[in-house]
């Protein structure tokens, strides 16, 4: 019998929620993920359109309890290890957005 694995489910987190989980160490990046490399021109652009309620994108996220190797800061601000009881959210996708919007903030 083959097991049913869980569907993606979309969500529109609010941002103060998004930016909680971030300082709980909830969500967190993988080391795998390139380093940020925005120009603040380009933060600047995204707060614009956060600002106006303009959509900025989508961010996949990889809800599990495996545990691998993170980053320990995100734009140059230290992140809290996710606890032990909590599954961890690994950013697999918007992760320069993620960063400019976690430091602007």
């Amino acid at each position: 019998m083959t097991r049913q694995r869980p569907q993606p489910k979309p969500g529109r987190p609010k941002y103060h929620d998004f930016i909680t989980d971030i300082e709980k160490g909830i969500i967190n990046t993988p080391e795998f993920q390139r380093e940020s490399a925005w120009p603040i021109e380009k933060t600047a652009a995204l707060l614009d359109s956060k600002v106006k309620s303009q959509p900025i994108g989508t961010f996949i996220l990889w809800k599990t309890n495996q545990r691998m190797g993170d980053v320990k800061d995100m734009g140059n601000l230290p992140l809290p290890v996710t606890p032990d009881d909590r599954q961890v959210e690994y950013v697999l996708g918007g992760q320069q957005r993620m960063t400019s919007l976690f430091a602007a903030y």
